[in-house]
């Protein structure tokens, strides 16, 4: 039986000022109290909100030297060099730039690093490619905010840089002509919270402004709403409104290379959620950079052909097919190792690593243990006697405020709350677990180990009618930030034995007031054996909706149960 603790949020005030002033059902009105939406104003905005209520990108700093250094170097026929990350935020920022530079005439070229070789960021040695290049103007794409090394030896050289990005500055940072990044404390900027997609689309947000083309910008939010829930940004302000006008937009695509990818999703011709994205789509956008070079995913948006597009989508289904069975062979190492030395009594923080181990997977599974133990979980591997690790938090505790305060450990390191990466001297492996222990030691309690759901409303089946339906499809995309809501209904009762499902899943009836819903609990096929027909439960879940025959079909996502 589960141990998570059910924490009820309690019935609000402003949630009835909400219902009444919007109209809308108490349930919805509770669920936006909930996520901190208390007043009318921003509920409305937070609902109905629109392309047109995007902030002025001229409002971050930076912003009008980068656009003028650029229509300079358009003027001048210079060469620009965008300079990417390898994972779906960094390429689709890179996509990005180049057909956004190359509609407006400029010559321009791309890299992106290796990830098995080369790792994260731009460093130093990255010169002599601007300078093979023959680059006069180099523009970071998700990355650079700690390139401060290599800022200057392009100054050295005659040679400007532009930075976007979204990431952490180190202690100084670099002496770039522009720095678009809205988590500086100067970048003045009221949205925090964009990916590396979103800062690319205000830069070229200006662009077109400036050039009179904003008519063009429609297109690029299919790509900023991939990028976005990819790289599980925050999904409030202006991320919602590219998620969800940019979801939306992925129903109709004029792409070869996009479509293709949309098809052998099996998303032809469907609504696309952010599920389809972050489970589909984004894996095999990344499985390029993960298990290969990027440079097959950047190409695939630039297919001339559908069968050019269809032979590098089969590329990109096979590399993240090789991914996934890298990934399952090492979680179940890591967690047979885990349960092995009981590591989960013994530390806060798990910290496992192996020669043996792939690069670009170790991230995947360090969530997925992270979930399974809830706690935050750092891998590394092992090679030329570094130790390259990834890790991912619980919101309880700020990995990369961890990191910070090891810094001295690492030859490199970077991320943000909830995931984060490094690189040391594997030599210095033991007294950085240490290290790190300790600090997780004097801030995660007892309490922050224990898996906790959070609830936002309780809810009689007779209460699930079109008006709350109609409203709940308002609330979505759903994701970090605007969590799935959840119900919880008292007193209800299985009526079909329940069945095991693929050998993990269980799927049964229940009911309570007259109405009766299917059930599905996902992962939990041990509920098969501990209840049966006829039991009265408490259940909390989510709704989930399908379409069958063209009809959209209601089930109840169960995630936890009790009698």
């Amino acid at each position: 039986m589960s141990d998570s603790v059910w924490v009820i949020a309690p019935p609000q005030r402003e949630a009835k000022n909400l219902a009444s002033e919007l109209g809308i059902p108490l349930q919805i009105a509770q669920i936006l109290v909930n996520r901190k939406i208390r007043d009318p104003e921003t509920a409305h905005r937070f609902l109905y909100g629109t392309l047109d209520e995007l902030h002025d990108p001229y409002l971050m700093t930076g912003m009008r030297e980068a656009v003028e250094r650029i229509q300079r170097a358009i003027a001048q026929k210079e060469k620009i060099l965008i300079f990417g990350d390898y994972d779906v935020d960094g390429v689709l920022s890179v996509v990005m730039l180049l057909k956004a530079l190359e509609f407006l005439g400029a010559e321009r070229d791309y890299f992106i690093p290796e990830r098995l070789k080369e790792g994260y960021g731009i460093k130093e040695k990255h010169i002599e490619v601007a300078l093979k290049k023959a680059a006069r103007l180099i523009i970071s794409a998700d990355c650079g905010t700690k390139a401060s090394g290599f800022v200057k030896r392009a100054k050295e050289h005659g040679i400007d840089v532009i930075i976007t990005d979204h990431h952490r500055p180190g202690e100084d940072l670099p002496a770039a002509l522009a720095i678009l990044n809205p988590v500086l404390s100067q970048s003045g900027y009221p949205d925090k919270s964009l990916a590396g997609v979103g800062v690319v689309y205000k830069l070229i947000q200006a662009l077109f402004e400036r050039t009179g083309k904003s008519s063009f910008l429609p297109p690029y939010v299919k790509l900023v709403s991939i990028g976005t829930i990819s790289d599980i940004a925050e999904l409030r302000g202006e991320n919602r409104i590219f998620v969800k006008f940019g979801l939306k937009g992925l129903e109709n695509v004029s792409n070869v290379g996009l479509q293709s990818l949309i098809d052998i999703c099996r998303l032809k011709g469907r609504r696309i959620s952010e599920g389809d994205v972050g489970f589909r789509i984004g894996p095999r956008i990344n499985a390029a950079g993960r298990m290969g070079t990027a440079d097959t995913a950047v190409r695939l948006f630039f297919a001339s052909s559908e069968e050019e597009a269809a032979e590098l989508v089969h590329i990109l289904d096979e590399l993240n097919s090789k991914r996934q069975r890298i990934e399952e062979e090492t979680y179940s190492q890591a967690l047979d190792r885990t349960n092995q030395y009981s590591l989960d009594k013994r530390y806060r923080i798990l910290m496992l690593g192996c020669e043996e181990w792939h690069r670009g997977v170790i991230g995947i599974v360090a969530s997925k243990l992270k979930d399974f133990f809830y706690r935050p979980v750092i891998l590394f591997v092992y090679e030329d006697g570094k130790a390259f690790g990834s890790g991912r938090s619980t919101t309880e505790f700020s990995l990369i405020d961890c990191l910070d305060n090891c810094r001295d450990f690492f030859l490199n390191y970077g991320g943000h709350m909830l995931a984060a990466g490094c690189v040391l001297a594997q030599e210095k492996m033991k007294p950085l677990k240490e290290a790190m222990n300790s600090f997780a030691s004097s801030r995660i309690t007892d309490e922050d180990l224990r898996r906790k759901i959070s609830i936002d409303t309780r809810l009689d089946f007779s209460e699930i009618n079109y008006s709350l339906l109609d409203n709940f499809s308002l609330l979505p995309p759903l994701g970090v930030g605007n969590p799935k809501p959840i119900f919880l209904t008292e007193k209800a009762q299985i009526t079909s034995h329940p069945q095991k499902l693929q050998g993990k899943h269980a799927k049964f009836l229940v009911r309570q007031q007259g109405r009766t819903f299917e059930a599905l609990g996902w992962e939990r096929g041990d509920w098969a054996e501990n209840f049966q027909q006829g039991n009265q439960v408490d259940l909390i879940y989510s709704f989930q909706f399908s379409s069958y025959l063209g009809e959209e079909r209601l089930c109840l996502s169960v995630e936890d149960m009790r009698k």
